[in-house]
């Protein structure tokens, strides 16, 4: 595996001339500590590696800001709010979209502080399914990570098309916005937009990698101060509804019969904007002293990105103006035509439409990033297929360029299926949300099982304290009810092109993962609890 289980090192070693040279406390080890160090990492990663019994592979070049603006850029919180309306705006309307948007922020930060004590404990790329396969009772450890392996893989690779294809649709959007008749959407113009953006954000993760902590850093900036900007111009030059309408008024658009039930099923655009913080997670390896400064970065770039989305969707649903009409805008896109509507300029919207273009692109290649590293923590363990292959870290790139070429492949292969049919592309995206749910609730129930046993929990620097039990269980509650209605359609009784098909290809991922875990799996695959030195 090119992985050694070593011994416990000496107590003083001296490092060479490339890292200070500093004393080593017991319970570090000897060859792992020179590589952490000589990556750029502390010598509390180094004792994280040593008990996980990983080498350092990565170079630690992120920082709390760097990596705080990896989560917030990913989230893209107001952005998505502006960007994903149009299924709460149909299912609920403007009162279910701020309602359920705030149901969601309250389960989001119960979720995210319960994987924060979690990436405390186990700092590493792997997230939740190795936080599986520690947590969960020995009996399932093995069979449970491996699933929830392929379940992580799948919600973040089924991500990548789906986030260039937002910013592919803008362009699209703004287009149509000037010229109505315009012939820009056809599927092979549609697909080789989403392709080019995929080749932008490959090419930066390979060429560019030791940049990423500096522009995730520099358009954190923008994220920050495009929120005001978009903030004041919605405010200043829109007509706005009156706040009674706006935080009262319920519709059922979708054709669901029931208020109630049409503004849970527009859960999905809450859940689109907030969903994804482990992220940072998956940059664990890439992060200076991640023990401590993960799970802050977790939390304050999730609450603060919270603030950010409530406000903008408060706003947005001020300034609407007729729902129904925004909704059939023909640009595809509610907030290109109010933007329109409020400034009555095109060159105007054509700016504030680039900047979210611009940070859409950028999370782009933040969702890219993350994935390979979750691809690649798996390969290492021998999860997939090629895992070998997909594992390698060239020496000197310090990145896993196999790892991120593979992402690639497969975001570009399923990509193609566009050419032929939009509902089949539809339909693997569909999957993303699903799946990462269901690594959430498994990662977050071993836990919880161990808290209710009694059984002790890993040191942690990040700890909740007496009040774990019930954040896992209020983030167990939000989990659970948003895992069910993300596989509703946006109305009953769809056709082919409406229906939701995540029900269908979660349940077929969950097959094949089992079928080829008896097959292959259960004898190549090396679970990480195997690995790791509890006397550390």
């Amino acid at each position: 595996m090119g992985i050694e289980l070593m011994d416990k090192g000496s107590m003083d070693v001296k490092l060479n001339s490339q890292v200070n040279t500093k004393e080593i406390e017991v319970g570090y080890d000897d060859a792992t500590t020179n590589e952490v160090l000589i990556k750029g990492g502390t010598h509390e990663d180094a004792a994280d590696m040593t008990r996980l019994g990983k080498r350092q592979e990565l170079r630690r070049n992120f920082s709390f800001l760097s990596i705080a603006g990896f989560v917030m850029i990913l989230q893209s919180s107001w952005e998505s709010t502006l960007l994903v309306a149009s299924y709460g705006l149909t299912n609920g309307g403007t009162a279910g979209t701020i309602w359920m948007t705030v149901f969601v922020i309250t389960g989001v930060m119960c979720m995210i502080c319960s994987m924060a004590e979690m990436a405390s404990m186990a700092p590493t790329a792997g997230g939740q399914y190795h936080w599986v396969s520690e947590f969960a009772p020995t009996s399932v450890q093995k069979p449970l990570s491996y699933i929830v392996g392929w379940c992580c893989c799948l919600g973040w690779v089924t991500g990548n098309p789906a986030a260039a294809q937002i910013t592919s649709t803008m362009i699209q959007g703004l287009v149509l916005l000037k010229n109505e008749n315009a012939d820009i959407t056809t599927l092979w113009q549609t697909t080789l937009l989403i392709f080019a953006f995929l080749i932008i954000a490959c090419a930066f993760n390979i060429w560019l990698a030791r940049t990423l902590p500096m522009a995730e850093g520099i358009f954190l900036m923008l994220h920050v101060f495009g929120f005001f900007a978009f903030l004041l111009v919605l405010w200043i030059m829109s007509d706005h509804a009156p706040a009674s309408a706006v935080f009262t008024n319920f519709n059922d658009l979708g054709g669901w019969g029931n208020k109630g039930l049409s503004t849970l099923v527009g859960i999905t655009t809450p859940l689109w904007c907030f969903l994804c913080p482990d992220a940072g997670a998956h940059m664990a390896e890439e992060l200076r002293d991640a023990g401590s400064v993960l799970p802050r970065a977790m939390v304050w770039s999730t609450a603060v990105n919270a603030f950010f989305g409530l406000v903008m969707i408060i706003t947005f649903c001020f300034c609407i103006g007729d729902i129904e009409t925004v909704l059939d805008s023909p640009t595809g896109y509610p907030i290109i035509q109010v933007l329109y509507n409020s400034t009555g300029s095109y060159a105007a919207t054509a700016v504030m439409t680039i900047v979210l273009l611009l940070l859409s692109l950028v999370g782009t290649i933040t969702c890219v990033a993350a994935t390979s590293r979750q691809m690649w923590a798996f390969a290492r363990d021998r999860g997939f297929p090629f895992s070998s292959y997909i594992e390698r870290v060239k020496p000197g790139w310090d990145i896993p360029v196999n790892a991120i070429v593979t992402v690639f492949g497969i975001s570009i292969a399923l990509t193609c299926l566009n050419f032929g049919s939009d509902v089949a592309l539809g339909a693997i995206l569909s999957v993303s949300n699903a799946a990462l749910l269901f690594s959430y609730i498994c990662s977050i129930g071993c836990v919880r099982l161990k808290r209710l046993r009694g059984q002790p929990l890993l040191p942690r620097r990040w700890s909740l304290c007496k009040y774990g039990g019930p954040v896992n269980d209020a983030a167990l509650v939000f989990l659970i009810i948003s895992f069910v209605l993300s596989f509703f359609p946006i109305s009953p009784n769809p056709d082919p092109a409406d229906m939701n098909w995540a029900i269908l290809l979660f349940g077929a991922v969950i097959i094949i993962a089992t079928v080829y875990y008896h097959i292959n799996g259960k004898r190549h695959y090396v679970p990480p609890m195997t690995l790791v030195k509890n006397d550390f």
